[in-house]
């Protein structure tokens, strides 16, 4: 149904090359990833998700905006918030985070503030800049949702928001 997000690692394909009939391309697919975790499952679905969301970034003038950026985007709350508290989001160290901040400020999508508890402490945000492209963004994912929606069909495309969106 996804084709373009085939897994062809190594073992994928020593499975393939197993001797008997050649199985047709949707039991193939099903075998492959029946292979793979739920947890591969879902990042491989995320990095479709996110390179589907990158890919459209260079239309509406962000295509400096890198995956790392992209994800540190995605964890940025509306308020203020410190690098450390990012890192701890992203489970990367603060040196990423500070490089990619950096990167973002240089971009004029990100600043850095005081913290008005703790003049030592300075806090991330968004710019007015920043802003506009969280709501370009936000209109690109709903786009790429509706095309996942066509693909999968209204009632799957139902279900695995109502799955995802459960607590778990």
């Amino acid at each position: 149904m996804l084709d373009d997000l085939e897994d062809r690692s190594p073992a994928t394909a020593r499975r393939r090359r197993a001797p008997g009939p050649a199985p047709g391309p949707r039991q193939a697919e099903a075998e492959d990833l029946s292979a793979q975790t739920l947890r591969q499952l879902l990042l491989k679905r995320s990095n479709w998700l996110e390179e589907r969301i990158l890919r459209s970034a260079p239309r509406f003038g962000y295509g400096f905006v890198t995956p790392a950026m992209h994800r540190l985007f995605t964890h940025m709350p509306r308020k203020p918030v410190s690098m450390s508290e990012l890192a701890r989001r992203l489970a990367v160290s603060r040196q990423a985070v500070h490089q990619t901040v950096a990167e973002a400020c240089r971009r004029g999508i990100l600043e850095l503030v005081e913290d008005p508890s703790d003049a030592r402490v300075r806090k991330v945000r968004f710019t007015d800049k920043g802003l506009t492209m969280v709501r370009t963004a936000s209109q690109s994912v709903k786009s790429i949702e509706a095309e996942l929606e066509r693909r999968l069909g209204p009632r799957d495309f139902a279900a695995l928001r109502r799955i995802l969106a459960r607590d778990w």
